[in-house]
C-alpha cells in the first residue's frame, strides 16, 4: 500500500478488472469509488457498489500506487535453460483473489516441467487445479501465472493447464499456508 495507506481510492482512469468470483472482464469508470481489501503477487483485490474485483497491477496507478516494473533477476543454467527454482518463485507470486496464500503453498500446483523447444528455447508447461470446480477466475489465475513464468529468463514460452484431477483438498495445503489460513 502506499504511504497514506488509505482503502478507499477513487479511480483516477478506467480500467478493465475482471470480476470475483466469475472471472468475467468488466470495466470501471474514472471517478468510481474503490475500496481496496487485499495486495498480492502485485495485482489488488477491490470492492466497489457494484462487486468484487481483480485489478492487474500493471494498472495501479487507476487507484494511486505506484506501477511494480516485474522483472526476475534469475540467471539461466548451463544450456539456457530457465532456473526452475525461478520458476517456482514466481508461481508464489499468484494468488487467488479469494485467498490470502499463494497457488503453490495452497497445493494448487500439481507439476512444472521445463523442456527443450525445437527451435532451442525453453517451454514451462503447469498443471495446476481450484479450489472448487466452479470458480470462474480459473482462466484469469492461470493467465496470471502464464505472465509470472514468461518474465524468467530462459523461458521462450509457457502452458499453463487446470486440470480436476486429483481433486484438490485442504491437505494438499502446505504448512506455511495452513499457518496463513489460521488453520494449525
Amino acid at each position: 500500500m502506499s504511504t497514506t495507506d488509505k482503502r478507499d481510492r477513487t479511480l483516477t482512469r478506467e480500467v478493465t478488472v475482471t470480476q470475483i468470483p466469475s472471472g468475467d472482464k468488466q470495466t470501471l469508470f474514472a471517478g468510481d469509488t474503490v475500496f481496496i481489501h487485499q495486495v498480492l503477487g502485485g495485482s489488488y483485490t477491490i470492492q466497489t457498489s457494484t462487486g468484487l474485483y481483480r485489478l492487474d497491477g500493471k494498472d495501479a496507478d487507476a487507484i494511486g500506487e505506484t506501477v511494480a516494473v516485474q522483472t526476475v533477476t534469475a540467471a539461466t543454467l548451463a544450456d539456457g535453460a530457465p532456473d526452475p527454482e525461478a520458476v517456482w518463485d514466481q508461481l508464489r507470486k499468484v494468488y487467488d483473489p479469494e485467498i490470502p496464500v499463494n497457488i503453490v503453498d495452497l497445493g494448487l500446483v500439481y507439476s512444472m516441467d521445463v523442456s527443450k523447444q525445437d527451435d532451442g528455447g525453453h517451454k514451462v508447461d503447469v498443471a495446476m487445479t481450484l479450489t472448487a470446480p466452479g470458480c470462474g477466475m480459473g482462466p484469469a489465475i492461470a493467465e496470471d501465472a502464464k505472465g509470472k513464468i514468461l518474465l524468467v529468463p530462459g523461458v521462450a514460452n509457457a502452458d499453463v493447464r487446470i486440470t480436476w484431477e486429483p481433486p484438490w483438498n485442504q491437505s494438499m495445503i502446505s504448512e506455511e499456508g495452513k499457518m496463513k489460513l489460521g488453520l494449525i
